[in-house]
């Protein structure tokens, strides 16, 4: 059985599913792929211990309090590859960002390949299913474009600004752009 609670931030409602014991996912609403993974029934229960960590670890983190990944813990559902993505994710720090491309090079050297696609990273960077948490929202183009975030550029740029990491040479691409 999956657990969930909701929690009330800036960037809207968020969604936190547990397995009981990890986080296995938490979801901006009306994030592109929302409970994506999760076959089993869901049941509310707010009164988790592992639900009370998370929304203190989500208040500090929107108070620019900068808490630490490692304080909770995450098990979220995918194969090996985006594991590893969404390992590398934990490590880019706080208030920095960086390149689809960066992230490429770093995921093949770890499988010993000699490159790795770009696309391949982004798609393993958008099914991250622990928004927030797992950084994916600090992940930017090469030529700085806001692209490729499941909760939606706004957001992205709201979370990148409360972290410091902003940057005015970012920018959203015109395709991006809902008509």
């Amino acid at each position: 059985m999956i657990y969930k609670t909701y929690y009330n931030s800036p960037v809207g409602e968020i969604l936190i599913a547990s397995d009981g014991e990890n986080i296995i996912g938490l979801w901006i609403e009306g994030q592109k792929y929302y409970l994506d993974k999760i076959d089993e029934k869901i049941v509310l229960k707010n009164d988790l211990k592992i639900f009370e960590k998370t929304k203190k670890w989500l208040e500090k983190y929107f108070n620019k309090e900068k808490p630490q990944i490692s304080e909770l813990q995450l098990a979220p559902k995918g194969n090996e590859f985006r594991q590893l993505v969404w390992k590398l994710l934990c490590e880019i720090p706080y208030g920095k960002t960086t390149t689809y491309g960066e992230l490429a090079e770093k995921i093949a050297r770890k499988m010993n390949k000699k490159s790795m696609s770009a696309q391949a990273i982004g798609n393993a960077v958008g099914h991250n299913p622990i928004s927030i948490i797992i950084p994916c929202h600090r992940v930017v183009g090469k030529n700085g474009s806001l692209t490729g975030y499941a909760g939606g550029i706004d957001k992205k740029i709201e979370l990148l600004k409360l972290e410091g990491a902003y940057s005015e040479e970012f920018f959203v691409p015109k395709d991006s752009i809902k008509k």
